[in-house]
């Protein structure tokens, strides 16, 4: 009061005693979210949460929280989908994937099937994962059709290929939202997540045939 800023000074003081509300309301939001007998859709067990938050006293006001929203990710989360939507429609990434696949097809299952993942894995650096996953998803079970071997291997290449990707702040939103806070540059995922990412890939073309086999 002294200094003349009383909200300054308001707001250096954390809320902890609103701790356990918080966190009941984020177990239960995390709960309408991962079970299906509760008929609620995730967007809305997120926006019925953040309500909660509101009404419960959890934070000071509306404008505290915009302020924490780091709208700089989000601009970047939302440039992918017209990136990924140009790569699709122009048929670059069919192009791609296509023309490694026939190349590995007479390798074998387990060549093809890590042409596959790590085809997944280099296009999910640049283009989202969803979007990623959707478009290579058909053309790997296409190719394990007509080698005649079960498609299931590789469309767990697909789902994994385009999960595991750490070299890339681009890949997947989370990469995005801890790039600001932890002042990380591009090259940072590159050096650290760059050779995991290639040792979790040659773990998983290993693994994947002994779990489902072709």
């Amino acid at each position: 009061m002294v200094l003349g800023q009383p909200l300054a000074e308001a707001a250096k003081v954390t809320l902890d005693y609103k701790a356990p509300v918080a966190a009941v309301i984020m177990v239960l939001m995390v709960a309408m979210m991962v079970f299906d007998f509760i008929p609620v859709a995730p967007v809305t067990a997120v926006m019925i949460a953040g309500i909660l938050m509101v009404l419960t006293g959890c934070f000071r006001n509306v404008e505290a929280a915009y302020k924490t929203i780091n709208w700089e990710s989000i601009v970047l989360i939302a440039a992918m989908l017209p990136m990924s939507l140009a790569l699709e429609k122009t048929g670059a990434s069919e192009y791609i994937s296509n023309s490694l696949v026939s190349e590995l097809g007479t390798y074998g299952p387990l060549a093809l099937m890590a042409g596959i993942y790590f085809t997944t894995s280099l296009m999910t650096m640049f283009i989202s994962n969803t979007a990623t996953a959707v478009l290579l998803a058909p053309i790997a079970m296409q190719s394990a059709t007509q080698i005649g071997v079960s498609p299931v291997p590789f469309l767990f290449a697909v789902t994994l290929g385009a999960s595991m990707c750490f070299a890339s702040p681009f890949s997947t939103p989370p990469n995005a939202l801890v790039m600001p806070a932890g002042q990380y540059a591009f090259m940072d995922y590159v050096k650290v997540g760059l050779p995991l990412q290639i040792i979790m890939g040659i773990v998983m073309v290993l693994v994947l045939p002994l779990l489902f086999p072709f």
